[in-house]
């Protein structure tokens, strides 16, 4: 039976092979807590039984980390924790991320059968030398060898990472990345800018790092753009392209507002009205849910939604869609109008053609989208006090 209540279900594996360079993921090299680990997802998993008993799951993500990384019984194990906990619904999407270093055909094959029928895999580059740049522990041979075994073993929506602003990446190395996978025909393509984050390997050493300056990271990013649209793949978020009907459906429910349980260390939820995330210890997750009564104490954030937060976070989530923001949408949900509370902005923004209205919706041109973090940062803080005021309802 069907709610009108949907639901999505991040799980986060936070193990992998090896640590790339450049990722500041909650990940970890030992394995030995698999098992354990495999036990505290489902026990936690059950926790939320009663609290989304009015809710379908129509949407599945096992992200990390590298899910294909711990033994495929367990990857099982999880995904019939889910059926047992939640109501599944017999056409969700069941995404799996997967490197290429780490999957088999047999393996692929048991997830086939299992329900997944989604893959995320990770390539980044189709140059070997940028993939050893980046720490990858495999190669672009690799990569098409484990395409080809999805292929076989069933799958037929299949996502490739990549990635420019690669040390070393030059444009004609990257358009040879983009026109080699366009060559295999995955359903969906994901384009991402290399970001030095604090903490990491690269950040330590980014000054010897031989990175693309800032023009040429910027034609890469156009030249995705166009290359992927004469090839079919439409896109319809910053960094995401899709054929028809190929979109990843978990993740638009991140930009639609929409609400998720994440479940592991670092893992992030928004349900119930409330957002809330888990620190990022895997042994001190484990533990909570061992021994129960301790699993506030894994919060790293829990707190209610603002009606002014949720006017900002819908604009900046919205915004990230080649779809944008619905006048009529915006007004019926926050009763006031779009364009009355952004007017200043959307005329700059339009003349100098970063945005653009396409009957009722606003949305980013492909030069806007290279830069939505400036613009949404200017646009949602111009004034906290106003948009508090409009989104309680003292001003309208």
């Amino acid at each position: 039976m069907m709610t009108e209540k949907t639901l999505g279900l991040y799980l986060h594996i936070p193990f992998c092979q090896s640590k790339c360079p450049y990722c500041d993921f909650h990940s970890d090299t030992d394995t030995s807590m698999a098992s354990r680990y495999t036990e505290a997802l489902l026990l936690h998993m059950e926790d939320y039984a009663r609290a989304a008993a009015a809710h379908d799951v129509d949407t599945v993500f096992f992200g990390g980390g590298t899910p294909t990384v711990l033994p495929v019984n367990r990857l099982i194990a999880i995904l019939e924790g889910i059926e047992d906990v939640f109501h599944l619904r017999n056409d969700a999407e069941i995404t799996v991320e997967a490197n290429p270093a780490t999957v088999t055909l047999s393996e692929l094959k048991r997830l086939r059968r299992a329900g997944v029928n989604r893959l995320s895999m990770g390539l980044q580059s189709a140059n070997d030398d940028e993939l050893a740049a980046l720490g990858r522990i495999h190669t672009f041979d690799d990569f098409v060898d484990s395409f080809c075994a999805a292929r076989k073993a069933g799958f037929h929506n299949i996502s490739v990472d990549l990635m420019y602003g690669i040390p070393g990446q030059t444009l004609d190395s990257f358009r040879r990345t983009l026109q080699e996978v366009v060559a295999l025909e995955p359903e969906h393509i994901s384009v991402y800018g290399l970001k030095i984050e604090e903490g990491t390997p690269f950040a330590d050493r980014k000054d010897s790092l031989n990175l693309p300056d800032e023009d040429t990271e910027s034609e890469m990013y156009f030249e995705a753009i166009r290359l992927l649209a004469d090839a079919g793949y439409a896109q319809y978020e910053i960094s995401n392209f899709a054929k028809p009907g190929k979109q990843c459906l978990h993740n638009l429910r991140y930009w639609n507002c929409e609400e998720y349980l994440g479940f592991g260390p670092g893992a992030h939820s928004y349900f119930g009205g409330r957002r809330f995330a888990f620190r990022r210890s895997t042994e001190d997750y484990v533990r909570a849910m061992e021994y129960p009564g301790s699993v506030s104490d894994l919060l790293s954030e829990d707190y209610e939604v603002h009606p002014s937060e949720r006017l900002g976070e819908y604009v900046m989530l919205r915004m990230r869609l080649t779809e944008g923001v619905d006048t009529d949408a915006f007004s019926s949900l926050f009763g006031v109008s779009f364009e009355k509370l952004f007017a200043k902005y959307l005329n700059l923004y339009a003349s100098h053609g970063f945005m653009e209205k396409s009957g009722r919706r606003w949305h980013f041109t492909p030069k806007g989208m290279y830069v939505s973090n400036y613009i949404l940062s200017a646009m949602l803080d111009f004034d906290s006090d106003i948009l508090s005021g409009i989104a309680d309802g003292s001003d309208r």
